[in-house]
Formats: C-alpha cells, structure tokens, sequence
C-alpha cells in the first residue's frame, strides 16, 4: 500500500505525495500529471514498476499545488516556473540521496524541463533518466485540436479568453452537474479512437478537484513556454517518448521536435490513442517506464562500482 507524505512548500502551500518502497531505495522513480489531473492518473504504471522492481525501486506520485489533495494556488503562483521550483523541492525533501528517473506527462512533462532549467546544476546530479508522454517543450505552438486551422484559431481564441475567465474564479471547483454535461467534451478532447469508460470517469473526477484558478491560471504559461533549448542540453542518460497520433493538445509534432532535440531519445507514436497515453496505452507507457528504469539503475550501478543487473527484469 502506497505511505501519503506532505511535502512543506517554501510559500506554505502543502503538496500531498504518496510513496511505495523504501526510503533509501538507490533508485526512485518520480511520476508527473497533467494539467487538471491529479497523481491517480499512474496507477497501472505504479502497479507496473511495483511489481517489476519491487522495493529495489522506489516510486513516488504528487498532486501539484491546486491539483487533487494538495493545497491551492494563487494566480500569481500558478506558472510552469513555480511548478518546476516545487519540483526542486519534493526531489530535495523526498529524495535526499540516490538517483532519480522523472516521468511528466503534458504538463508534468513541461514541469520537468522548467526544473532543469531552472535548476541545472540540481538536475544534472539527480536524474537518471526520463520518460516523457503526451507533451511538449514548444507550448501550443502545434496544438489544433485535430480540426481545420480556421477552427482551431477560435477554438484557442474561446479557450484563452475562457482561462482568463477561470483564474479569476479562486478555489472554487467545477460542479459536478457541469462535468457530467462536459463529460463529452472531455472525452473529445483527451481521448483518441477508443475509451474505456472507468478511464473518462476516473479523468473527469481529477478535473473535478482541480481548482478553477488552476484550471485558468495555468493556461498562459503553458501556452508560452519554449524549451527546447534547455533539452538540447541534456545528454548521456535514457529518455523515452510517447505520443498518440490522435492527440489533439500536444500531437506528434511535439514529439517529434523534442526527439530532434535530444537525438538518442527512443519515440513510440500510438495508433489511434488520444492525449492520456497512461490510461489509453497502459502497458506501453509502462514498457518505456520499466526500460528507462532498468537502464537508469544499471547506469548508476555502473557508476556505483556495484554489479550490473540490480534490478530485476
């Protein structure tokens, strides 16, 4: 059973983590939701790394300030650089010692480059590998939504001046009887060819914690971050990428930009799967996971002067 740990956030903001395997595992593996989600969105691929590497591996999951069960964001504070300097933060307080293999999906994906570029030095000693899914490092720069480019412009133009609208709200969340009518929209917008439907429920329960100032506050930030620069300069340790060709938020063009970034990264495009690769594709997520994982850890065996193969298979 997973342990909860809060993390104490410089500005009090308390962030709720939850933690399986031990502490002073010499490996961990921190995973990274999305915009509006919360951590629960990792269960099949917490499940995996459990069952493959055991306590040889920890494997921690965080809500991200205004996200789920973690304390609220403010507008002035909901940014992808607050993100990365929380990020800063559970790595410092949750991981003291040992390696790191960060896993971010969409947003989480673009908290994990602000964290190495907002803590280069940090990140080059702690991470050992990563895994990114559904995301990007060029903000909406190739987002359209899978309709005509005419469409898509208004659909952005609806969709900023609807966030601006939202950072305004606080902390209050979208009712449930709203959700249920955007369930459809939801299910559009994030999920290819097909869903299961215990996936849009659990998807449409993480939108319902997530703040509405969260919901708007987020969106200028994430529109305008560029990236791919601080990528560039990453070298020397495994990273995978997953996208679904149906991806209407952060499609293969953003992929495919991150991999000519960062040349020896392993690219797998998903046929017919949507923005939530982790619930859509399960078992593919989790097959790029647990091989960044066994090279992470062999890698710092390696280094370590311990024998290779630590880590089961």
């Amino acid at each position: 059973m997973p342990n909860p740990v809060v993390v104490s956030l410089p500005d009090g903001v308390r962030l709720h983590a939850e933690s399986c395997g031990p502490e002073d595992a010499p490996l961990t593996v921190l995973l990274l939701h999305g915009w509006t989600l919360d951590r629960r969105i990792w269960h099949r691929q917490v499940t995996a790394l459990r069952d493959t590497f055991g306590d040889a591996v920890r494997v921690i999951s965080y809500d991200a300030r205004g996200h789920g069960r973690s304390g609220p964001t403010t507008l002035r504070t909901a940014t992808l650089a607050q993100l990365g300097d929380d990020l800063a933060e559970v790595v410092s307080q949750l991981v003291p010692h040992g390696r790191v293999v960060l896993v971010g999906h969409s947003m989480g994906g673009m908290t994990v480059m602000e964290y190495a570029h907002r803590h280069a030095d940090d990140f080059a000693h702690r991470v050992a590998g990563l895994v990114l899914v559904s995301t990007t490092a060029e903000g909406h720069t190739h987002t359209g939504y899978g309709v005509a480019p005419q469409l898509a412009r208004l659909i952005r133009v609806a969709e900023t001046a609807g966030a601006g609208l939202l950072a305004r709200c606080g902390g209050w969340r979208t009712p449930r009887p709203l959700l249920e009518l955007l369930r459809p929209t939801l299910r559009w917008l994030l999920f290819g060819d097909v869903c299961d439907p215990a996936d849009i429920r659990l998807t449409t329960a993480a939108v319902a914690r997530a703040s509405l100032v969260s919901i708007g506050g987020f969106r200028p930030s994430i529109g305008a971050q560029r990236r791919l620069e601080t990528l560039a300069a990453l070298t020397g340790m495994p990273v995978a990428v997953l996208v679904g060709d149906r991806d209407r938020l952060t499609p293969p063009p953003c992929a495919r930009a991150i991999v000519e970034a960062l040349p020896s990264t392993d690219l797998t495009v998903c046929p017919g799967a949507g923005h939530m690769l982790m619930l859509e594709r399960a078992e593919v997520v989790a097959t790029a996971l647990l091989a960044v994982t066994e090279r992470a850890g062999a890698a710092d065996a390696v280094v370590g002067g311990r024998a290779g193969g630590a880590y089961p298979r």
